[in-house]
């Protein structure tokens, strides 16, 4: 029996892709088009802020973490709405329209209030789109290819990703040039040129204008029923009936522990800023990042199936804690090697954790667990960004990013003492 598992375990790898249930692969193709969108944006988006529109790294903090309360407190509501209308699609279409206003408010953005309202519009939309879509994911397969659907939709969307970094390098190209080498007293500064704001507006409005293909996808996606009706509902719900299960708690609480050291990837593109790279240098450098992060996000998802989930996040947070410390201590030549690192660890941890959480909760509340767990990572988020943005300033960038490193080891070693003894699905 265990020779006929074993075979069926093979030929279930080798045909992968065509196991993927329809609403994956779509809600695959939404998540690539809305990050060659959104990732055009985010590796300059630092820069502008402080570069260019002359914000400090404290209001960075609170830009960031704004926009992490906006996704963190939408979530749960969302997520519990979309279970009990038993309705996900309109949600993701929404949270698929809005960034489209979002990113134009940016593109025409002369001070940070802007740049700050543009950003919430555009989390929103993240907030409104994100625990239902990933419903709708958990409710097309059953726990067998859990990790394999989210591992390939995180491998779309980073995909995407780094189609939006390398098409923003280009146009900055085109739009600013690849500059010499600035002053030390320009990276102490962060002073960029007119040129440069004009060149990262212009960016902005062909993103804006790009995430129109992804709400377009959305009107193929349909409603998914679970596909693993009564699927130990028990071992979930626990004896006792709970919405949530104890085993869900404590998995979502070691994953907020982890979070409260994990600050907004800004604040490393800021620090490759700050050792000496050009903005052209700096979105290269971030799409070796999403080369990694795309290769091995499926991989990492199928290992996860195979060999169990926390086995992988722990590798993952490992190398974030390694990576975290080469942040700290970078120079210019050093993040072209750690930019990379960290999309391995991206890779580990991003979709398996949220193949995690669905082990852990009830089919028909999905949502619910998806969303709260968004919210309660997004609330740590928000204490992440804001600390690391204060610190930054006080202390420089060496020890808020090695406080980071340090609450990664300190996740890494509670893993032992609080995770659940065996996944339930």
């Amino acid at each position: 029996m265990s020779r006929e598992t074993r075979s069926s375990e093979s030929s279930s790898v080798s045909a992968q892709p065509a196991q993927l249930p329809h609403p994956v692969i779509l809600l695959g193709w939404v998540s690539f088009f809305a990050d060659v969108s959104s990732e055009m944006m985010y590796p300059l988006m630092p820069l502008f802020i402080v570069g260019v529109l002359g914000a400090t790294t404290t209001v960075l903090g609170g830009i960031e973490g704004a926009a992490a309360a906006v996704v963190a407190f939408l979530g749960a509501w969302v997520g519990f709405r979309s279970d009990r209308r038993r309705k996900r699609v309109p949600y993701v279409r929404v949270g698929y329209g809005l960034p489209v206003l979002g990113k134009a408010l940016i593109a025409i953005a002369f001070g940070w209030p802007m740049v700050l309202a543009g950003r919430l519009v555009d989390r929103v939309g993240k907030g409104l789109r994100g625990s239902p879509r990933d419903a709708l994911i958990a409710d097309a397969t059953d726990e067998s290819i859990r990790g394999r659907a989210f591992g390939f939709h995180r491998a779309m969307d980073t995909a995407g990703a780094m189609v939006g970094v390398l098409l923003s390098a280009v146009l900055v190209w085109w739009f600013i040039g690849t500059p010499e080498a600035p002053t030390k007293e320009a990276i102490e500064n962060l002073q960029l040129s007119e040129r440069a704001g004009d060149g990262f507006r212009l960016v902005f409005g062909i993103s804006s204008a790009l995430a129109l293909i992804s709400l377009a996808i959305t009107f193929m996606v349909q409603e998914s029923e679970p596909t693993d009706k009564g699927a130990n509902s028990q071992t979930t719900s626990g004896a006792d009936g709970r919405v949530l299960s104890s085993s869900y708690w404590r998995v979502v609480t070691l994953l907020i522990i982890f979070t409260l050291g994990n600050s907004s990837d800004a604040f490393l593109l800021l620090r490759a800023g700050e050792v000496g790279l050009t903005p052209w240098a700096v979105v290269l450098a971030y799409a070796l990042y999403n080369v990694t992060y795309a290769l091995l996000s499926y991989p990492a998802g199928i290992i996860s199936d195979r060999l169990g989930r926390w086995r992988v996040i722990a590798l993952g947070w490992a190398i974030y804690a390694i990576a975290y410390l080469g942040f700290a201590y970078a120079s210019a030549i050093s993040i072209w090697f750690i930019l990379p690192l960290y999309g391995i660890y991206m890779a580990l941890t991003d979709g398996v954790s949220k193949a995690l959480v669905v082990d852990h909760a009830r089919r028909e509340r999905r949502g619910t667990a998806l969303g709260v767990y968004y919210m309660l990572i997004g609330i740590a988020s928000v204490v992440a960004n804001l600390l690391v943005g204060l610190i930054w300033h006080e202390y420089g960038a060496t020890a808020a990013l090695c406080i980071g490193s340090g609450c990664a080891g300190v996740a890494l070693a509670l893993i032992p003492l609080l995770r659940p003894r065996a996944i339930t699905t």
